[in-house]
């Protein structure tokens, strides 16, 4: 047996091509959520036990199933790593007053921890970027949290499907949820092992089951839009027209309620079918009573949630790579004199704001150079006895969009004049 001691199983390591896709993604997000005025929060991957248990719902598959629980040692806490971020975004709103002067436009990005069986697109560690929008209550924040994720898919060339539904409020959900358990004790017998477990604790999440055996007791089960009242279908009316006229297409989805049980009114999933059985990409909702439900002020609040994993792994599927960085040149030296000149050269060229990999562990420049290739930079910067003699560099194309000083193969340029020329072509 091998020694080696190898990565958590669903936990794993991003080497460095994935890591530069993933950044490159990142920047992408970021400058999106900046564009709407969301601004970022950053919460502890560890929260006490009663946060998730209250938020999410004690009887919810998270909750009862997949969270890594444990006991800390020193005071005896019982501490969850996250299995989503909601919770913990509201539990900093609600501990530091952010709400104090109006609504709050906020979003976040880690690791969350789910202990699931693993398989492609769902991990026991994965990454979400949450966006939560606190503290306004009508249709229009809805609409442009489903707006923006149009946005976001059009410029990563994907298209998920939107699929949308209403959950109404309190009084219809006491209603459906009457005559859910009438409905299923009718038909036990026909229940799995979750379901008669459920059935008077939580029968909404009945039909939230995965299990196929289960699918087709659950479509004929009452709907709950059916116990919506006036203001609650007026609202769910009123985020339809917006996204009607912004031009986003949906499917109402009555059976789509979402996994977690502090959704009220609007909930949404985006869906595909490109990476198997895993097809929701980003979901989310309203969920006014969860401020209130931890401790707070009553605000009302909506907000969603996508799986980076999941969404890399579609913009890959429709061969539409992010794009990573590379650096602007790398330079190729031989001999004591030319690695000083060089090292030189690289503080400058750096200093202006550009990226340069300086080659390190000699080598003939031919060696060199094939690392240059390797590297991915445009041009490769060649130092040798002949250019130091000039205080010059040779700048050599690598690529076909390189950038050449003079129209020329290959050029010979100051340190100055090759920042210029790789700052043109960076721009």
């Amino acid at each position: 047996m091998s020694n080696n001691i190898q990565s958590v199983r669903g936990m794993n390591d991003w080497l460095p091509d994935a890591a530069e896709t993933w950044q490159a993604f990142e920047d992408v997000v970021r400058a999106w959520l900046r564009r709407y005025g969301y601004r970022e929060l950053r919460t502890p991957i560890l929260e006490a036990t009663p946060l998730f248990k209250r938020a999410i719902g004690e009887v919810t598959d998270i909750v009862e199933k997949e969270m890594y629980t444990f006991v800390d040692e020193l005071n005896g806490e019982s501490l969850t790593l996250r299995p989503e971020g909601t919770a913990s975004a509201v539990r900093a709103v609600i501990q530091h007053n952010l709400l104090y002067d109006g609504g709050k436009r906020l979003w976040y990005t880690g690791p969350m921890f789910r202990h699931e069986r693993p398989q492609k697109g769902r991990y026991r560690q994965f990454h979400q970027v949450g966006v939560e929008a606190l503290g306004f209550g009508g249709p229009d924040v809805d609409a442009e949290l489903i707006v923006m994720c149009a946005d976001l898919w059009r410029e990563l060339g994907i298209a998920p499907t939107l699929q949308l539904n209403t959950l109404g409020d309190s009084e219809a959900r006491a209603r459906h949820r009457a005559k859910l358990i009438a409905y299923f004790e009718q038909h036990q017998d026909l229940l799995d092992e979750d379901g008669k477990r459920r059935l008077h604790s939580n029968p909404l999440r009945i039909l939230d089951s995965k299990n196929p055996a289960m699918a087709e007791i659950n479509a004929a089960a009452p709907q709950l839009i059916d116990e919506i009242d006036a203001e609650a279908r007026a609202h769910f009316d009123g985020v339809q027209k917006l996204l009607t006229a912004s031009g986003i297409a949906f499917e109402i989805n009555p059976r789509l309620v979402r996994g977690l049980d502090y959704y009220n009114r609007t909930v949404f999933e985006w869906v595909t079918d490109q990476l198997g059985a895993q097809g929701t990409v980003c979901a989310g909702g309203r969920y006014d009573g969860l401020i209130e439900q931890l401790g707070g002020k009553p605000n009302p609040a909506a907000g969603f949630a996508m799986g980076v994993e999941r969404l890399l792994a579609l913009v890959e599927a429709a061969g539409r790579p992010v794009a990573t960085a590379v650096p602007d040149a790398y330079i190729v030296h031989a001999g004591e004199a030319a690695a000083a000149f060089a090292w030189q050269a690289a503080a400058a060229i750096r200093a202006a704001g550009l990226a340069v990999v300086m080659h390190a562990g000699g080598g003939s420049f031919k060696s060199q150079m094939k690392k240059a290739d390797a590297s991915r930079a445009r041009v490769a910067l060649i130092v040798g006895d002949d250019e130091v003699a000039a205080g010059q560099m040779s700048l050599k194309p690598l690529r076909a969009d390189a950038p050449v000083g003079t129209g020329e193969t290959q050029c010979r340029v100051s340190v100055t004049q090759a920042i210029s020329i790789l700052k043109q072509a960076s721009a």
